[in-house]
Protein backbone atom coordinates (compact mmCIF):
# COMPACT_ATOMS: atom_id res chain seq x y z
CA UNK A 1 0.00 0.00 0.00
CA UNK A 2 1.15 3.38 -0.90
CA UNK A 3 -0.13 5.69 1.55
CA UNK A 4 -1.72 5.52 5.61
CA UNK A 5 -4.99 5.41 5.10
CA UNK A 6 -7.56 6.31 8.23
CA UNK A 7 -10.96 6.31 7.90
CA UNK A 8 -13.29 7.38 10.80
CA UNK A 9 -16.29 4.92 11.69
CA UNK A 10 -20.06 6.28 12.14
CA UNK A 11 -23.14 4.33 12.10
CA UNK A 12 -26.85 5.31 11.55
CA UNK A 13 -28.07 4.61 15.36
CA UNK A 14 -26.12 2.85 18.42
CA UNK A 15 -25.84 -0.99 18.26
CA UNK A 16 -25.53 -0.99 14.43
CA UNK A 17 -22.39 -2.90 14.65
CA UNK A 18 -19.62 -0.42 14.12
CA UNK A 19 -17.49 -2.08 16.49
CA UNK A 20 -18.14 -5.55 14.85
CA UNK A 21 -17.93 -3.49 11.50
CA UNK A 22 -14.37 -2.35 12.48
CA UNK A 23 -13.08 -5.41 13.44
CA UNK A 24 -14.04 -7.14 10.93
CA UNK A 25 -12.43 -5.05 8.66
CA UNK A 26 -9.14 -4.76 10.13
CA UNK A 27 -9.01 -8.73 11.26
CA UNK A 28 -9.16 -8.49 6.85
CA UNK A 29 -6.28 -6.00 6.79
CA UNK A 30 -4.36 -8.16 8.53
CA UNK A 31 -4.80 -10.90 6.74
CA UNK A 32 -3.29 -8.97 3.95
CA UNK A 33 -0.29 -8.23 5.87
CA UNK A 34 -1.45 -5.05 6.55
CA UNK A 35 -0.51 -3.00 9.90
CA UNK A 36 -3.28 -1.62 11.52
CA UNK A 37 -4.34 0.73 14.56
CA UNK A 38 -8.06 1.49 15.70
CA UNK A 39 -9.15 4.19 18.44
CA UNK A 40 -12.33 4.40 20.01
CA UNK A 41 -11.78 7.35 21.60
CA UNK A 42 -14.75 8.03 23.56
CA UNK A 43 -16.83 4.66 24.95
CA UNK A 44 -19.01 4.33 27.55
CA UNK A 45 -20.21 1.19 30.18
CA UNK A 46 -17.29 -0.84 31.14
CA UNK A 47 -17.50 -4.57 32.37
CA UNK A 48 -14.65 -7.12 34.31
CA UNK A 49 -12.40 -8.06 32.27
CA UNK A 50 -8.85 -10.42 32.93
CA UNK A 51 -7.36 -6.62 31.88
CA UNK A 52 -8.95 -4.65 34.54
CA UNK A 53 -12.41 -3.00 34.34
CA UNK A 54 -12.61 -1.97 30.55
CA UNK A 55 -14.84 -1.15 27.70
CA UNK A 56 -15.88 -4.41 25.46
CA UNK A 57 -15.58 -2.24 22.32
CA UNK A 58 -12.56 -1.20 23.10
CA UNK A 59 -10.98 -4.40 24.24
CA UNK A 60 -12.50 -5.94 20.61
CA UNK A 61 -10.79 -3.26 18.65
CA UNK A 62 -7.73 -4.23 20.64
CA UNK A 63 -8.12 -7.49 19.54
CA UNK A 64 -7.39 -6.41 15.89
CA UNK A 65 -4.57 -3.73 15.96
CA UNK A 66 -1.02 -5.02 15.05
CA UNK A 67 1.12 -2.38 16.24
CA UNK A 68 1.54 -1.97 20.23
CA UNK A 69 -1.12 -0.12 21.53
CA UNK A 70 -2.09 0.07 25.14
CA UNK A 71 -6.20 0.17 26.10
CA UNK A 72 -5.51 4.08 27.57
CA UNK A 73 -3.85 4.59 23.31
CA UNK A 74 -7.38 2.99 21.70
CA UNK A 75 -9.52 4.87 24.34
CA UNK A 76 -8.91 8.55 25.28
CA UNK A 77 -12.52 8.56 28.05
CA UNK A 78 -13.90 5.29 29.36
CA UNK A 79 -17.30 6.08 31.10
CA UNK A 80 -19.38 4.10 33.48
CA UNK A 81 -22.22 3.83 32.42
CA UNK A 82 -24.16 2.92 29.04
CA UNK A 83 -25.95 5.83 28.20
CA UNK A 84 -25.22 8.83 26.28
CA UNK A 85 -21.75 10.14 26.46
CA UNK A 86 -22.09 13.44 27.42
CA UNK A 87 -24.93 12.60 30.56
CA UNK A 88 -22.42 10.06 31.54
CA UNK A 89 -19.73 12.53 31.04
CA UNK A 90 -21.57 14.87 33.65
CA UNK A 91 -22.23 12.08 36.02
CA UNK A 92 -18.93 11.60 36.21
CA UNK A 93 -17.55 15.01 36.33
CA UNK A 94 -15.90 14.65 33.17
CA UNK A 95 -15.62 17.36 30.69
CA UNK A 96 -15.49 16.41 27.05
CA UNK A 97 -14.03 18.57 24.33
CA UNK A 98 -13.11 17.56 20.76
CA UNK A 99 -10.07 19.32 20.34
CA UNK A 100 -9.19 17.32 23.25
CA UNK A 101 -9.84 14.15 22.19
CA UNK A 102 -8.63 15.05 18.50
CA UNK A 103 -5.65 15.21 19.69
CA UNK A 104 -5.36 12.01 22.02
CA UNK A 105 -6.41 10.55 18.45
CA UNK A 106 -3.88 12.20 16.40
CA UNK A 107 -0.81 10.74 18.62
CA UNK A 108 -1.79 7.08 17.87
CA UNK A 109 -2.58 8.05 14.10
CA UNK A 110 1.24 9.27 14.16
CA UNK A 111 2.11 5.68 14.20
CA UNK A 112 1.34 5.41 10.95
CA UNK A 113 -0.21 1.81 10.46
CA UNK A 114 -1.20 1.35 7.13
CA UNK A 115 -4.85 1.27 8.30
CA UNK A 116 -6.18 3.05 11.29
CA UNK A 117 -9.97 3.39 12.33
CA UNK A 118 -11.70 5.87 14.52
CA UNK A 119 -14.82 4.50 15.62
CA UNK A 120 -17.52 7.30 16.80
CA UNK A 121 -19.43 6.34 19.99
CA UNK A 122 -23.17 5.98 18.84
CA UNK A 123 -24.15 8.23 15.40
CA UNK A 124 -22.89 11.03 14.19
CA UNK A 125 -24.62 13.83 15.91
CA UNK A 126 -24.24 12.30 19.54
CA UNK A 127 -23.59 14.99 21.81
CA UNK A 128 -20.42 15.99 23.60
CA UNK A 129 -21.41 18.77 25.91
CA UNK A 130 -23.71 21.64 25.09
CA UNK A 131 -22.72 22.58 22.08
CA UNK A 132 -20.28 20.11 20.50
CA UNK A 133 -21.09 16.50 19.18
CA UNK A 134 -19.44 13.19 17.99
CA UNK A 135 -19.27 14.93 14.29
CA UNK A 136 -17.00 17.29 15.77
CA UNK A 137 -14.12 14.86 16.38
CA UNK A 138 -14.49 13.71 12.79
CA UNK A 139 -14.34 17.74 11.42
CA UNK A 140 -10.95 18.66 13.68
CA UNK A 141 -9.36 15.04 12.36
CA UNK A 142 -10.35 16.06 8.89
CA UNK A 143 -10.48 12.56 7.59
CA UNK A 144 -12.98 10.51 5.30
CA UNK A 145 -16.15 8.78 6.88
CA UNK A 146 -17.44 5.11 6.59
CA UNK A 147 -20.69 4.39 7.48
CA UNK A 148 -22.24 1.38 8.88
CA UNK A 149 -26.06 0.73 7.92
CA UNK A 150 -27.32 -1.20 10.39
CA UNK A 151 -30.07 -3.16 7.71
CA UNK A 152 -33.27 -3.04 10.12
CA UNK A 153 -36.94 -1.24 9.53
CA UNK A 154 -36.24 2.36 9.60
CA UNK A 155 -33.04 2.42 8.21
CA UNK A 156 -33.35 4.20 4.62
CA UNK A 157 -34.24 7.42 6.29
CA UNK A 158 -31.48 7.27 9.26
CA UNK A 159 -28.73 6.36 6.52
CA UNK A 160 -29.94 8.90 4.03
CA UNK A 161 -29.87 12.05 6.80
CA UNK A 162 -26.84 10.63 8.35
CA UNK A 163 -25.11 11.19 4.97
CA UNK A 164 -26.80 14.79 4.68
CA UNK A 165 -24.84 15.34 8.06
CA UNK A 166 -21.78 14.25 6.91
CA UNK A 167 -21.77 16.37 3.85
CA UNK A 168 -23.21 19.41 5.99
CA UNK A 169 -20.26 19.09 7.49
CA UNK A 170 -17.87 19.38 5.09
CA UNK A 171 -16.17 15.77 5.35
CA UNK A 172 -15.88 12.73 2.94
CA UNK A 173 -18.26 9.81 3.00
CA UNK A 174 -15.65 7.07 1.63
CA UNK A 175 -18.49 4.88 1.36
CA UNK A 176 -21.17 2.96 3.68
CA UNK A 177 -20.95 -0.78 4.57
CA UNK A 178 -23.95 -2.66 4.86
CA UNK A 179 -24.19 -4.97 7.99
CA UNK A 180 -27.56 -7.29 8.34
CA UNK A 181 -28.43 -7.05 12.40
CA UNK A 182 -31.98 -7.69 11.71
CA UNK A 183 -32.20 -11.64 10.43
CA UNK A 184 -36.13 -11.69 9.57
CA UNK A 185 -35.98 -8.22 8.45
CA UNK A 186 -38.66 -8.00 5.82
CA UNK A 187 -37.93 -6.99 1.57
CA UNK A 188 -33.20 -7.19 2.88
CA UNK A 189 -32.70 -7.10 -0.31
CA UNK A 190 -35.08 -4.33 -2.08
CA UNK A 191 -33.52 -2.09 1.29
CA UNK A 192 -29.75 -2.69 -0.27
CA UNK A 193 -30.76 -2.17 -3.61
CA UNK A 194 -32.47 1.04 -2.76
CA UNK A 195 -29.32 2.30 -0.79
CA UNK A 196 -27.39 1.55 -3.06
CA UNK A 197 -29.94 3.57 -5.65
CA UNK A 198 -29.97 6.75 -3.50
CA UNK A 199 -26.34 6.86 -1.75
CA UNK A 200 -24.17 9.45 -2.70
CA UNK A 201 -21.29 6.88 -2.39
CA UNK A 202 -20.33 2.97 -3.21
CA UNK A 203 -21.40 0.23 -0.94
CA UNK A 204 -18.26 -1.02 -0.22
CA UNK A 205 -19.14 -4.08 2.13
CA UNK A 206 -22.60 -6.07 2.52
CA UNK A 207 -22.54 -8.66 5.59
CA UNK A 208 -25.14 -11.01 5.93
CA UNK A 209 -26.81 -12.04 9.41
CA UNK A 210 -23.87 -13.54 10.86
CA UNK A 211 -24.52 -15.88 14.23
CA UNK A 212 -22.00 -18.15 15.10
CA UNK A 213 -19.10 -18.20 17.84
CA UNK A 214 -16.34 -16.59 15.48
CA UNK A 215 -18.29 -13.46 13.90
CA UNK A 216 -15.66 -11.40 13.15
CA UNK A 217 -13.65 -14.62 11.51
CA UNK A 218 -16.65 -15.32 9.27
CA UNK A 219 -17.65 -11.53 8.71
CA UNK A 220 -13.84 -10.47 7.42
CA UNK A 221 -14.61 -13.02 4.15
CA UNK A 222 -17.11 -10.41 3.04
CA UNK A 223 -14.64 -7.43 3.30
CA UNK A 224 -12.92 -6.50 0.15
CA UNK A 225 -10.08 -4.90 1.91
CA UNK A 226 -8.61 -3.36 -1.28
CA UNK A 227 -12.17 -2.25 -2.33
CA UNK A 228 -12.03 -0.09 1.03
CA UNK A 229 -8.13 0.97 0.58
CA UNK A 230 -8.72 2.62 -2.53
CA UNK A 231 -11.12 5.04 -1.00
Amino acid sequence: MSAQKIFFITGTDTDVGKTFVSCSILAAAKAQGLTTAALKPVAAGVSATSRGTHNDDVVALAQYCSIPLTLADINAVCLNEAIAPHIAAEKSGVKLEAQTIAGHCRKVMEKKADLTLVEGAGGWRVPLGNQETMADIARLLEIPVLLVVGMRLGCLNHALLTVEAIQADGLELAGWIANRIDEKMPVYEENVATLVNLMPAPMLAEIPWIDDAHPVESACRFIDIGKILSK
